[in-house]
């Protein structure tokens, strides 16, 4: 059930969980939480060392789940999330080089953009598909909303500072497919162990694209 392009990630839910794992054991519960309450995307970020073993384990022991990598920031990155098992890529900006790489994986991806001009910059590349980072502190909503009149082609994935009150407004905005977010999987709970919290959380946020 990989996604085949970039905007096929907006149609796998509302709400992408941002995860970061210190430990690859947890990886393969909170996963299958994640899936069981309806949100099939995990975007496991490439700021710990368990993240490429993380990504390894959901891509081969969670049926349904559609393991991403985020936080790529160098080609050699991108290539060992491929590798790893990785069905999408997500970046928290984005250079040629960089945009150059994760298109040579052949992997569906969300480059980061934080202005109109980065927009403009890798839709001359022919990327539609981006995240919007770092959302709240680059305008939040109203400037999310600002790019839709010149770049109405364009459809965006506002990651960083999203929470689940503020969650429903960006989903309402029409060059909004997804957003990403953190609270998820709060640091308590994956340090106990309390998957059905998870389970929960991710429900409720399924629930935002009814």
């Amino acid at each position: 059930m990989n996604p085949r392009s970039s905007e096929d990630l907006f149609d796998l839910a509302p709400v992408v969980p941002v995860v970061v794992l210190s430990d690859a054991a947890d990886a393969v519960p909170l996963a299958r939480a994640l899936v069981a309450g309806g949100l099939p995307a995990v975007e496991v970020t490439l700021r710990t060392d368990a993240a490429l073993g993380s990504i390894e384990r959901i891509a081969a022991e969670v049926p349904g789940a559609v393991v991403g990598a985020g936080t790529v920031t160098s080609p050699e990155q991108a290539e060992r999330a491929a590798a790893a098992g990785a069905g999408f890529l997500v970046s928290p900006g984005c250079t040629a080089g960089l945009y150059e790489a994760m298109a040579a994986t052949g992997l569906p991806a969300l480059p980061g953009v934080s202005t109109a001009s980065e927009a403009m910059a890798l839709l001359e590349r022919g990327a539609t598909a981006l995240k919007f980072f770092p959302a709240e502190a680059a305008g939040g909503r109203a400037y999310v909303k600002s790019l839709a009149g010149p770049l109405p082609q364009v459809r965006f994935c506002p990651t960083g500072g999203v929470t689940a009150a503020s969650a429903p407004d960006y989903l309402a905005l029409p060059n909004v497919g997804c957003v990403g977010g953190t609270w998820l999987t709060p640091a308590e709970a994956l340090a106990g162990g309390d998957w059905a919290r998870v389970q929960e959380l991710a429900r409720e946020a399924a629930a935002l694209g009814a």
